[in-house]
Parts: C-alpha cells; sequence; structure tokens
C-alpha cells in the first residue's frame, strides 16, 4: 500500500537549499548522511537533490499552512524573501517566495478539506477495554485462586481416555 508522497527541489545549490529550508525556513527533517537532509511532513517528505547542468528552480511542490497571515509574518521575521502578495486562487490564498538555488516555492492556505488517506483502524468490540501489561497474567492467578470479586473458581477439565469414545 502506498503510504506517502516524495518531493523533489532541483536547486544549482543544494547544500544552501537544503540549509534555508531547515535553518530559516525550520522544516524538521533528518540528516541521512554525505550531506543529504530529508525534510519530514505529517503528510509527505521533501528532499533537495542538485542540478545536472547547473540550473535550478524546477520543482512541482508547494507548502500549505492554516494561516497565510501568520506564516507570512513568521517566515518574513526569519529573513524569508516573497516575490508576491497574497492572492485568492479559488481553491485557496497563495503567495511565492524564494530560496537559495533558483527555487521558488508556493504557499498557500488550502479552501478545500482533505479526506484522510489513512488506512481505517479496527474498531473496538464494545464494552472491551484495552489490556494492561500483566492483566492476562493477573487474571490467570485469580482464576486459579477463585476470582475474590464474586465469580467462580476455575471448573476442572475433563480429559477423555484414550481408545473410548
Amino acid at each position: 500500500m502506498i503510504r506517502g508522497i516524495h518531493g523533489l527541489f532541483y536547486s544549482s545549490d543544494a547544500k544552501a537549499t537544503r540549509d534555508f529550508f531547515r535553518d530559516t525556513v525550520r522544516l524538521p527533517g533528518s540528516d541521512i548522511g554525505d550531506g543529504w537532509w530529508i525534510f519530514d511532513f505529517a503528510e509527505g517528505d521533501l528532499g533537495v537533490h542538485p542540478t545536472d547542468g547547473g540550473e535550478g528552480g524546477k520543482h512541482d511542490v508547494s507548502f500549505y499552512c492554516d494561516d497565510i497571515a501568520g506564516t507570512v509574518a513568521d517566515l518574513k521575521s526569519r529573513g524569508v524573501e516573497f516575490t508576491q502578495d497574497v492572492a485568492d486562487h479559488g481553491y485557496g490564498l497563495v503567495t511565492y517566495f524564494t530560496a537559495p538555488g533558483g527555487v521558488t516555492v508556493q504557499l498557500y492556505e488550502p479552501r478545500y478539506t482533505k479526506g484522510t488517506a489513512k488506512p481505517e483502524k479496527k474498531a473496538k468490540k464494545p464494552g472491551k477495554k484495552a489490556k494492561k501489561k500483566g492483566d492476562a497474567k493477573k487474571a490467570e492467578k485469580a482464576a486459579k485462586k477463585g476470582d475474590k470479586k464474586g465469580g467462580k473458581k476455575p471448573e476442572k477439565s475433563k480429559k477423555k481416555k484414550k481408545g473410548k469414545r
């Protein structure tokens, strides 16, 4: 089952682009070695790869947020430069900012509600509580002694004799 998406920014200066997203924009991520940084999102992840010819800026990735005015103000306070004012594009409120390496990034506040793509969890049976670790041993011990809360002692098992049915 597919459970996510991996996006890429192609940059003429991949290190500067990675540093910008990690240090200035403050995207969460993981150092996977050899200078490669993967940015982790609850709904996807983002990697930054160098270009072959030195020309960067190619991508099909947008960042979205719940409060575009607040997010723009926060990013501007950290030195992020926006190239356009926020505009209504129908599907959401949209603006763009630049990152090192020739990368232009779309930021938007969606006007639509996304459905969940998470697999459904099995429903718990009504009246059942989750068992804590050790509950099975406690129940077994109580059954051997007889339940002190009004329960019955366990019945002795009846073994069948071999050869007779």
